[in-house]
């Protein structure tokens, strides 16, 4: 009998939480403790009334550079002998996810909670998280599939295909659903982000990979040169943060129970995104190694292009930037402990008829 080697994260990515509470008493401390450099930072824009921060933007960058790397478009063409897994994944991602959150902030932000939000509060929160659902995860996605002895390979094509949908379909959703949410969405700010946080570094990334792939080989760019990456995503990460949590510093010391009511569709629609998707995924006899990436990919969000377009939109210190930071800090425990019901759940999973390793 083989002995499956238990999955580790490294030390930043066990903790992560911690970093996370870590930034957010640095970045709330900066912006109390420092109102006037703060104020300062916030205003620092690509062009006057762009709404696009130029230190977060840059940090941003930093962050999603390296992701983009990681896409190989040359794998996409063997998906198509295994379509259902990123069928089942694609579903939930564009037409459940961002239409289920829609309604759960209706229900909750606009209803459940209106003794304690005021109309127009709700409305901004109600478009962060619109805007947090409607970006699949990118980066995570890797640590959640390698937690849960994921197919790497089919994990790459599902993030793949879904930034090439990103870059159509990001736009238009949020544009619908925060109008049917009554918020004014100025279209060419919210498509001047898509192209600067998704194409740009795409087009980079590809060009990047191309060419050192072709110069340098295989190995040396994934064991090399993308490991020199990993400080300067953990770097950039940690000081988006600490920026975001000091610009939010007077909301989350202010309506820190807002902070505690924003949370609970979060973690809802966490939970019924993957274990819908998990429940799909065995009714139509997906191995579990591309079931438990696609159930975690179909509820975790891509933060970081999340919380830069609701500062775009918004501005910085805005709800609907609020509420994509809160996403921050509840996704990561919940996340883990979705990989931890998906690899406690393999047996039961395993036993639905037909479903082998080798299935599509």
């Amino acid at each position: 009998m083989t002995t499956t080697v238990p999955k580790r994260l490294n030390f930043f990515e066990r903790y992560l939480t911690v970093w996370v509470l870590a930034c957010m008493v640095v970045g709330v401390a900066m912006g109390k403790l420092l109102p006037g450099a703060t104020a300062a930072l916030s205003k620092l824009e690509f062009g006057q009334g762009s709404q696009v921060n130029i230190p977060i933007a840059v940090l941003i960058w930093l962050m999603i550079f390296p992701m983009m790397l990681k896409i190989d478009f040359g794998s996409l063409g063997g998906i198509a002998r295994r379509p259902k897994g990123l069928l089942i994944t694609l579903f939930v991602n564009w037409l459940v996810k961002p239409f289920g959150m829609a309604f759960l902030a209706w229900v909750f932000i606009q209803h459940v909670f209106s003794a304690w939000i005021d109309p127009e509060t709700a409305k901004n929160y109600t478009a962060g998280l619109i805007i947090l659902a409607a970006a699949p995860c990118t980066a995570m996605v890797f640590v959640w599939s390698y937690l849960t002895d994921g197919d790497p390979a089919y994990t790459l094509v599902q993030v793949a295909v879904n930034d090439l949908i990103m870059l159509v379909a990001f736009a238009p959703i949020v544009m619908f659903l925060c109008g049917v949410a009554n918020v004014i969405v100025p279209s060419k700010v919210l498509i001047t982000s898509v192209v600067v946080f998704i194409v740009i570094p795409l087009v980079a990334g590809y060009a990047t990979r191309t060419a050192l792939l072709r110069t340098h080989g295989k190995d040396w760019f994934e064991q090399t040169f993308l490991a020199r990456f990993h400080p300067v995503t953990v770097m950039a990460l940690l000081a988006t943060l600490v920026f975001i949590f000091a610009f939010q510093a007077e909301n989350l010391t202010s309506r820190w129970f807002a902070v505690v009511l924003i949370a609970v569709p979060i973690a809802v629609q966490v939970y019924f995104n993957s274990g819908l998707t998990y429940l799909l995924m065995r009714w139509f006899k997906v191995p579990h190694n591309v079931a438990s990436p696609g159930a975690l990919i179909g509820a975790s969000n891509f933060f970081e292009l999340a919380v830069a377009v609701a500062i775009t939109l918004f501005g910085p210190s805005s709800g609907a930037a609020l509420a994509c930071v809160v996403g921050v800090l509840v996704e990561v425990p919940v996340m883990l402990s979705v990989c931890k019901v998906c690899n406690s759940s393999r047996g039961w999973y395993e036993r639905a008829p037909g479903t082998t390793s080798a299935s599509s």
